[in-house]
């Protein structure tokens, strides 16, 4: 079972593909909740030194409220996390993939949405 959407985007920087990632969730209806600049975190909290890494906390009001409404307690899944990374290859870029975990709530109803969302989410990932 694979629980992200990957792609690695070879012969650009770490900031190019920060852009173009936000762009993509932007035209896509995606806003940026949270920032986390796990690099910075770790030399800060550890005085240890890592490759670029940040998580984007990425939510689309539409969908979120189309969720909400069908299962309160799906907002313990959100917002659905898009991660960039410095890998040797260049930058891989991982989605979570919201039809796996919003798979641990026992809700019919959210099935399709979470479908719709895992969707989007792979656009947004192919479009970077």
């Amino acid at each position: 079972m694979t629980y992200t959407i990957n792609r690695i985007i070879k012969d650009t920087d770490f900031e190019d593909v920060d852009k173009r990632a936000r762009k993509a969730l932007s035209d896509y209806g995606f806003g940026v909740l949270t920032e986390i600049d796990v690099r910075a975190t770790m030399k800060k909290k550890l005085n240890k030194n890592m490759p670029a890494y940040l998580i984007l906390g990425a939510c689309n009001p539409g969908m979120a409220w189309e969720a909400i409404g069908v299962e309160a307690r799906v907002g313990a899944m959100l917002p659905c996390n898009v991660i960039l990374r410095e890998v040797p290859e260049g930058v891989e870029v991982s989605a979570v993939d919201p039809v796996v975990s919003m798979s641990a709530i026992d809700n019919d109803e959210l099935k399709p949405i979470a479908v719709k969302v895992r969707d989007m989410l792979s656009e947004v990932v192919q479009a970077i």
